[in-house]
């Protein structure tokens, strides 16, 4: 079998045995580029995207001879086997600090307040440097084992230097907490568990993102059939360019032409699109995808190689894993978006607990001031352009929606957005928690199901989002949340375009330290209730 680099990109015919046979003969499992088969010249080879280091990888990526067995049916949701490592690694962090401890012939003094503040002090590091090298990231099981076991390995020790010096600020005797089998209890069991089983338990997982392909020729068909079986991303369909054909079904639903890309990243949820087009044939419109893509903030994949290689190889192989370098519109910090994620988690879960007996009280306020439910459930658009339910305490009345349309004319907000400052539908007890946001404190559960942030561009609504234009969009390249530069700008006193173009400025500048001023920011403007109406 030909590697995917040397596939005619303007046939959907396999390769010939003669090809596959040739290609075996060479030292590195490569056809010669000087003799390419008939009708293949070097200047009209386009990459296919997946280019392998050997005939070996090329078997296990993709197989254009015989079709490919069928994928089975995932059977845990996306970020399952992440989640559940980091639990029970967790619960080795604990358990190898208490048997460490009997093992070096000490007893556990569990009634002791020091014992536990160095548990508790063990987890909280395992859970902050964790995520800041993104061990626990979704797509941990794409990295080499070795790297795993690097990163595992800086984790243990960087945990049990804390544990050290937090032992010695405190002046807790060694013998309360020993650490002297710790790393070598900790390491192996964690090293272990992630090799042998989570790794595994990932590849069952459904798929992470949804994918557009354009072009249906030899190379988007590859890639579609190559991401779908390895690299756990669901290809949604195909677009083709023009005068481009294939007598092979692609396996995922055409759904146009290239000219019809704004309309469908209008109208279908997109996390990344890949341009699996012929630089010599299709450039003018690989150039307008990439523009499109830019212009809403979409990521975007292009092919990596448009030589064919006899004996060079890609400095780093993991970055193009699938033979495609992929681009972003904003500035690519995995590891402080890791801590912003993990922030989210622990400050919505630790406000929902301390804000509780408020919560009850508004709940119950609403609940008799009011006919109708409790909580207010609205879809909202949220990352690329995927809706789900956002939470509120309702402050209106049960037909508020049905009221809406009679009351468009009196809008006093520029744009699709619709505000007023002395709104009819919104009841007595609403007037009061609007004021002051405690109406969006149900927000924190979306917060943590990982359906907005803290810090974001607001939710809008499919109705407003349908009225965007296409620069607009890009506010939905980033996950929405709570608040944003224009919650503490002046909310409904400043125009719909300014409202964008300050969600514009908080993506293109998007840092850890920017997203803690406007949380700082946020308090006295919630405390005053300046700004809202």
């Amino acid at each position: 079998m030909r590697p995917a680099s040397q596939v005619d990109v303007t046939s959907s015919e396999p390769p010939s045995t003669s090809a596959r046979v040739g290609a075996e003969a060479q030292p590195n499992g490569l056809a010669p580029a000087e003799t390419p088969p008939p009708g293949l010249g070097p200047a009209e080879t386009p990459p296919p995207g997946l280019i392998p280091s050997a005939l070996e990888t090329t078997e296990k990526q993709l197989s254009v001879v015989s079709p490919k067995p069928e994928a089975q049916p995932s059977r845990f949701a996306p970020g399952f086997a992440a989640k559940l490592n980091l639990a029970v690694d967790v619960v080795l962090v604990v358990a190898a600090l208490l048997i460490s401890t009997t093992m070096m012939g000490h007893d556990l003094h569990l009634e002791r307040t020091d014992v536990w503040v160095l548990l508790g002090v063990g987890v909280v590091a395992w859970l902050v440097v964790g995520t800041a090298l993104c061990l626990y990231d979704v797509r941990f099981a794409d990295r080499e084992r070795l790297d795993d076991l690097a990163l595992i390995s800086i984790q243990v020790m960087v945990v049990t230097v804390v544990l050290f010096v937090t032992r010695l600020v405190m002046g807790t005797e060694s013998w309360i907490v020993a650490l002297s089998m710790f790393p070598p209890l900790l390491w192996p069991s964690v090293a272990l568990l992630r090799l042998k089983l989570f790794r595994n338990l990932s590849g069952q997982e459904q798929p992470l993102d949804e994918v557009l392909i354009l072009g249906v020729g030899a190379m988007g068909r590859l890639t579609g059939e190559d991401l779908n079986t390895k690299h756990r991303r669901k290809v949604i369909g195909f677009l083709n360019f023009s005068n481009e054909s294939s007598t092979t079904a692609p396996p995922a639903p055409l759904l146009g032409t290239v000219k019809d890309l704004e309309h469908i990243l209008c109208t279908v949820p997109v996390d990344e699109v890949y341009i699996a087009g012929n630089m010599l044939k299709h450039s003018a419109e690989m150039q307008a995808a990439v523009k499109l893509c830019e212009k809403f903030g979409l990521p975007f994949a292009l092919p990596a190689y448009h030589m064919r290689f006899d004996r060079a190889r890609p400095v780093d192989d993991h970055a193009i894993s699938d033979g495609y370098l992929h681009f972003m519109t904003h500035a690519f910090r995995p590891h402080q978006m890791a801590l912003k994620r993990l922030f989210d988690i622990v400050s919505s879960a630790a406000a929902l607990a301390m804000l509780s007996p408020l919560l009850i009280g508004v709940a119950l306020g609403v609940k008799f001031t009011s006919r109708g439910p409790i909580f207010f459930k609205q879809k909202r658009v949220g990352l690329h352009g995927k809706t789900f339910h956002m939470l509120k305490f309702r402050s209106m009345v049960v037909n508020a929606e049905e009221l809406k349309a009679k009351l468009e004319a009196m809008n006093e907000q520029t744009g699709p957005v619709f505000k007023m400052k002395n709104d009819p539908r919104i009841t007595g007890i609403g007037r009061f928690i609007r004021k002051y946001s405690i109406d969006e404190l149900p927000q924190l559960i979306n917060v943590l199901r990982g359906e907005m942030s803290v810090v974001g561009p607001r939710p809008p609504i499919p109705s407003e989002v349908e009225k965007y234009a296409a620069w607009q969009r890009r506010r939905l390249s980033v996950r929405p949340g709570l608040t944003c530069i224009w919650q503490v700008s002046g909310r409904n006193q400043i125009s719909f375009e300014e409202w964008m173009y300050l969600d514009m400025q908080y993506i293109d500048h998007w840092s850890l330290k920017n997203d803690i001023n406007l949380i700082l920011k946020t308090v006295p403007v919630v405390l005053t209730g300046s700004g809202a109406s």
